[in-house]
């Protein structure tokens, strides 16, 4: 009989209340059978709405439930730090408060490590923006490059599962998944991208919280390089173009989208290298992208 994995999920939160609860549920109601949700952390980053109200609720009903607060935002990184401070267990996941897991994904995340080689892993996240709107096709877009890249490189968002062989990653980092992946292949380990491991997000859906996503995650990818050396697949954009030109052979119809969407993309792209080599900015305490809250998928159980 194979031993249980167990596991302990970090859910990072800064003013969640539309959401917490739907994904505490969806962690709590996980199908597994090699794995086990041994605990789950919130860590609410000086929240002003219902968060921390919520999910006390919750963890007056399922013991497993742990609720950590800051009275300042020091930024996700900061946040991360403090969950892996606390857990108890080897193999640590780490949720935005703003996805909902699949059913399933927690086991699908967390089986590979059965493998002594693997040292971090990663789902697909899949957003439930629609794609019939300029701005909903520009973000399904960009995730399903995402997807494509992470299928030839190992590219990892939103929530991924790692072994605990680090206390912490630098607090100054606004790309935090991608500080891992940095570890990891410094250690020697491999990363592994699981397509299969589904987390539902959302996407912005306005021009300017698109913007302004896309700009700081541009800007974190160049302090990333900066300070350790590291690129993600996205940032070769000889196989961004590549890819993006196969979508485009899907579906011709689109191609205004497909244009203005590498517009916006080189613009925010371009404010990020601004905001990073001229200002000398690092956006690890960004701005909330507000309407990329409130799913509206429903948890299956």
């Amino acid at each position: 009989m194979n031993k249980l994995l167990k596991c302990s999920v970090g859910v990072i939160v800064y003013n969640e209340a539309a959401n917490i609860g739907k994904l505490l549920e969806a962690l709590i109601t996980q199908k597994t059978e090699l794995t086990e949700i041994e605990e789950i952390i919130v860590v609410s980053s000086a929240c002003t709405d219902r968060t921390d109200e919520i999910v006390q609720q919750y963890a007056e009903k399922e013991s497993k439930i742990k609720l950590i607060t800051e009275k300042e935002r020091g930024g996700k990184s900061s946040a991360i730090n403090k969950f892996i401070k606390a857990a108890r267990t080897d193999l640590l996941i780490i949720e935005s408060g703003d996805t909902i897991p699949a059913e399933d994904t927690v086991e699908k995340l967390i089986r590979p490590f059965q493998d002594s080689r693997i040292g971090i892993t990663g789902g697909r996240p899949s957003p439930e923006n629609d794609p019939r709107s300029f701005i909903g096709y520009s973000v399904c877009l960009l995730w399903n490059l995402h997807h494509q890249m992470a299928l030839i490189f190992p590219k990892l968002g939103e929530m991924v599962a790692f072994r605990k062989i680090f206390r912490a990653i630098p607090s100054e980092s606004a790309v935090d998944e991608a500080s891992i992946e940095a570890i990891m292949k410094q250690e020697g380990f491999l990363i592994k991208y699981i397509p299969d491991a589904i987390v539902y997000n959302k996407g912005p859906d306005n021009l300017p919280d698109f913007v302004k996503q896309r700009r700081r995650i541009q800007a974190g990818h160049l302090w990333l390089k900066k300070n350790n050396d590291y690129s993600v697949a996205s940032q070769d954009k000889g196989l961004l173009l590549k890819i993006a030109i196969e979508e485009f052979k899907k579906d011709k119809k689109k191609i205004f989208f497909l244009f203005g969407t590498a517009i916006v993309e080189m613009f925010s792209r371009f404010l990020g290298w601004y905001d990073c080599k001229i200002l000398k900015k690092n956006p690890f305490k960004w701005d909330i992208a507000n309407s990329t809250k409130n799913l509206e998928k429903e948890v299956v159980k």
